[in-house]
């Protein structure tokens, strides 16, 4: 799942080092929407370096989303 426009410069415009609970203060400082404020909230708990460093967490899991759902149809 591609990050959308507004969470993309969100990341670009974050001050690295930050925080999983960092990037949730600033992103509902921005009024980031609901889905990009949510799929923050999955980040694991620890410091990132870069905002590359989340978007390979958030591309991650939603490879492991897809994985997920793919295994559930199969088995049906």
């Amino acid at each position: 799942m591609a990050v959308s426009p507004a969470l993309d410069a969100f990341l670009r415009n974050m001050e690295y080092p930050a925080t999983k609970d960092d990037l949730l203060r600033e992103a509902a400082r921005e009024r980031l929407n609901p889905s990009d404020l949510a799929r923050l909230e999955h980040l694991p708990e620890q410091s990132f370096s870069a905002g590359w460093h989340i978007r390979y967490h958030l591309a991650h899991r939603a490879l492991a989303d897809i994985t997920a759902a793919s295994r559930s149809l199969a088995s049906a």
